[in-house]
């Protein structure tokens, strides 16, 4: 029969050396290290020792922890360890201490987080691009669209304290419109004419930014408008939305064809219409009282720059006194000069010299208003007539004083008008005054007035 052996007990020393050897086989890691050779399974640590106050090891990504036990104990991550995380550049810890707890866990989170920065607006009408996002250290570039210019920082960086380097910037429209005029505008008056119609097409701008334009404004006239002779500086300017001015210059240049120059004649008058030597243009010749017109009575300016016709004169009238009757002789003041017939019995007529008299310091006068005198002295038979100088047959001196119905036996004068007509009759003599007053009045003496002073001709007596 077997006896039961009981085992010696072990003494003190024998059990110090058995705890010392579990010691040593359960921790192989030493304090403040946070390198643990039973990984970071909380709940796997928790099941194996269910019975030890210790939380799981702690391993941190891209930093490292720092960890103190409340009394130095051999024992790690025992409850009240507290572990410092620090992470490296770039991340942040979620928190910066955390405490073992009696629950066997950690008290918050400490894992380490990249640092990221808060999302960059878009620029209005532009972009950026980012090397890295919106994580640390992440370069973003900004850009603009086609015709607009960044205004601000062009980059930004995002920082450690989870900032931008630089505020968004804008893009502005900076860049002016662009507008092209047409060219130069060269043109010829018409005939007649010292305007010339020019027609273009209105220029369109183009906007490099958003394309609109706000408005399009014209110096100088507009198109199939009528320019005058010369050169005349036409702009067009456009304006964007943002204010942004676009302008183009261009000239419209109008010709005149013209002739050379044409001078009134000597002992007359010329008028022209237009501007008097332009293409087209026509001038209109008379003579004086007392001059006939020889050559062309009008001329054109013709589109070779000549002058229609032939050169124009004023040639002193030819009085033919051997007509055989008053009329023949009257008719060759038609429409040319007016006539003063004065009529007395006798040369030595008192009212037949004072009005000779008179009329001797009046021939500038006489001259400008166009009239002849007609002297018809004494009775039949013994009756002359006289035209300045050239002396008129008896016979007709009778007929002219029948035609007109002038008395052979008293003084008298008759006035007859370019027309032929019976316009005024004198018993008595008068002055020149009353007499230049009197033909100032008729119709054609106002057209004759006015030609004369365009022409400067003037009496100073």
């Amino acid at each position: 029969m077997l006896k039961s052996v009981r085992p010696a007990p072990l003494n003190m020393d024998m059990w110090l050396l058995v705890l010392l050897f579990v010691q040593l086989c359960l921790c192989s890691g030493y304090e403040g290290s946070g390198q643990y050779a039973y990984g970071d399974d909380e709940d796997w640590y928790s099941r194996r020792y269910k019975g030890t106050p210790w939380c799981a090891p702690i391993k941190v990504k891209h930093g490292d922890v720092s960890c103190r036990t409340p009394r130095g104990e051999h024992y790690r991550n025992v409850m009240g360890t507290r572990c410092k995380i620090r992470c490296k550049q770039g991340y942040e810890a979620q928190s910066s201490e955390v405490v073992c707890m009696a629950s066997k866990h950690w008290s918050s989170n400490y894992a380490c987080r990249e640092i990221r920065c808060p999302k960059l607006n878009m620029p209005a009408n532009g972009g950026y691009k980012c090397s890295d996002g919106s994580y640390f250290n992440s370069r973003c570039e900004f850009f603009c669209s086609p015709g607009f210019s960044l205004k601000g920082q062009k980059t930004a960086t995002c920082q450690h304290s989870k900032v931008w380097s630089a505020g968004v910037p804008t893009c502005v429209d900076i860049d002016p419109p662009k507008i092209k005029c047409p060219n130069l505008k060269d043109k010829w008056a018409e005939p007649g004419k010292l305007t010339a119609r020019v027609t273009w097409d209105t220029p369109e701008g183009v906007d490099t930014a958003d394309g609109i334009l706000t408005d399009v404004i014209l110096k100088g006239k507009p198109s199939k408008s009528d320019f005058p002779e010369g050169l005349h500086k036409m702009s067009y300017t456009v304006f964007d939305r943002a204010g942004n001015k676009g302008s183009c210059r261009f000239t419209v240049r109008v010709r005149v064809r013209r002739c050379s120059p044409l001078f009134p004649p000597d002992n007359g008058y010329m008028k022209c219409d237009s501007d008097r030597d332009n293409y087209g243009a026509t001038c209109e010749f008379k003579c004086t009282g007392g001059y006939e017109l020889q050559g062309s009575a009008a001329r054109v300016c013709q589109y070779g720059l000549t002058w229609s016709g032939t050169d124009t004169t004023c040639a002193a009238m030819n009085i033919n006194v051997g007509v055989r009757t008053a009329a023949a002789l009257l008719d060759q003041f038609y429409e040319k000069r007016r006539l003063l017939i004065i009529s007395a019995p006798t040369a030595a007529n008192h009212n037949y010299r004072f009005q000779m008299t008179n009329l001797q310091h009046a021939q500038c006068g006489l001259d400008l208003r166009h009239v002849t005198v007609i002297e018809l002295v004494g009775t039949y038979p013994a009756q002359i007539g006289r035209i300045r100088h050239r002396l008129l047959p008896p016979g007709l001196a009778l007929q002219l004083r029948l035609l007109l119905q002038i008395p052979q036996r008293s003084f008298q004068m008759v006035l007859v008008d370019k027309q032929g007509m019976d316009k005024q009759r004198y018993p008595f003599p008068i002055t020149a005054a009353e007499l230049f007053t009197t033909i100032d009045t008729f119709p054609l003496r106002k057209d004759e007035m006015l030609l004369q002073q365009e022409a400067g001709q003037t009496c100073q007596s």
